[in-house]
């Protein structure tokens, strides 16, 4: 996300890593859980920093 510079979506992570989408969506709900991300605009994360 930080090398990004930008809000992204769970799809822009999950072709950037070659991840399961499921286990991206359950690592951003857990981030969430911690603060460690936000959504500014509807459907796109960023760091809370």
């Amino acid at each position: 996300m930080r090398e990004a510079g930008k809000p992204v979506s769970a799809g822009d992570v999950t072709k950037a890593l070659g991840a399961d989408r499921k286990e991206v969506d359950k690592a951003f709900a857990e981030l969430k859980k911690e603060g460690a991300i936000i959504s500014p605009v509807r459907c796109k994360w960023a760091p809370a920093e």
